[in-house]
């Protein structure tokens, strides 16, 4: 059974006479994509919207509808004259234009575009014949030759929130020093953990009150880079003050234990580690790449350095270190930017209003 317009935690399928909007999820493991739809998705239904998810990799918990049910697609729902297919990959737009051009479904197709560069010709194709397209930033509109709206992305400020308990604090972490700095995500060369241990061997050792740790998955592909990097720490007999910890079950704690954050992507497509960090109450320095000139305020909130270059994030970062009061004052800044100006319930806001004007009605 559906509650709450389309939020039934513990349904076994959804009443797709209800539904009027699906957010599919092509793709099962996790990523930027997904966590946006794990997060947005709950607070849109709680909101009366009736929305499901389609696809795997989500958690039990998300309003669904199964497999066995897309041939009711086929159907208006009860109180709309059509759906709305809110595609966020290329896969995913391919399915809409099917349902909706092949197959004659009554949908019509919202298409939330995050890339940073000139969509790939197939793309921009797809892009063209979608009827509502959103995007992240102001920046991925840029690469936009179609209208579209921005509607960046949010954060849950009650589910990232500055430390509460002991428990909370850098010294539950079992790790030495008496601060800690961290680098979040998959350890991979695009995500820019080489320049964030590149600026830890030449910080650290002037600092040693200060602890550095890289959360984030290894991927098969990317093995050899992860060696490598503690192969560099080893030399810089560092191995005590850089801890790997991988991919943990839950992150908040370790974004309320450390100091400060760093995102030194050399590209994005949006990137929420920032205001993960900073709903946390924790100042970022980030690299230009993604939304995350769009999210930080310098001198305020962080700082943001060209992407790629080791020694501008080193001397970027080291004002914090050397007085580790900026990154606490920034940090309470960090939090009340982001409930201000991040908090999710305004992206589900925004988007209710996209799909509104599909179906007519003019906020």
């Amino acid at each position: 059974m559906m509650t709450h317009g389309g939020a039934g935690v513990a349904a076994e399928c959804a009443d797709m006479r209800r539904v009027a909007v699906v957010a599919p999820n092509f793709k099962r493991r996790l990523s930027g994509v997904t966590s946006t739809i794990v997060q947005l998705v709950p607070l849109q239904a709680r909101e009366g919207v009736p929305i499901v998810t389609l696809g795997p990799g989500l958690p039990a918990g998300l309003p669904k509808m199964r497999w066995w049910q897309v041939p009711l697609l086929m159907r208006k729902p009860a109180a709309r004259t059509f759906r709305i297919w809110h595609a966020r990959r290329n896969v995913e737009m391919v399915a809409g234009l099917v349902l909706r051009d092949i197959l004659r479904a009554p949908v019509k197709v919202v298409f939330t575009s995050a890339a940073q560069r000139r969509h790939k010709p197939f793309t921009r194709w797809l892009i063209r014949r979608v009827d509502s397209v959103v995007a992240t930033s102001a920046r991925s509109g840029s690469f936009l030759e179609v209208p579209h709206r921005v509607v960046m992305h949010g954060i849950d400020t009650n589910r990232f929130h500055p430390a509460s308990g002991a428990e909370s604090e850098w010294r539950a972490s079992g790790l030495p020093g008496r601060y800690g700095i961290g680098c979040f995500g998959r350890v991979r060369h695009q995500k820019g953990t080489d320049l964030f241990i590149d600026a830890m061997v030449e910080l650290l050792p002037r600092y040693p009150e200060w602890t550095a740790v890289v959360l984030g998955r290894v991927t098969a592909e990317n093995r050899t880079f992860a060696e490598e990097l503690r192969k560099k720490v080893h030399n810089a007999g560092l191995e005590g003050r850089v801890f790997f910890l991988g991919e943990v079950a839950d992150v908040r704690p370790w974004f309320q234990r450390i100091s400060l954050c760093v995102a030194p992507s050399r590209n994005e497509g949006f990137g929420l580690t920032p205001l993960e960090a900073m709903a946390s109450g924790k100042a970022v320095v980030a690299s230009d790449a993604g939304a995350y000139p769009e999210m930080i305020v310098p001198g305020q909130t962080g700082k943001i350095v060209p992407s790629g270059d080791a020694s501008l994030l080193a001397r970027a970062i080291e004002p914090y270190m050397l007085e580790p009061w900026r990154a606490s004052q920034e940090g309470a800044s960090a939090r009340a930017h982001v409930v201000a100006h991040f908090a999710l319930p305004g992206e589900a806001a925004a988007l209710q209003e996209v799909y509104e004007s599909l179906w007519g009605w003019q906020p």
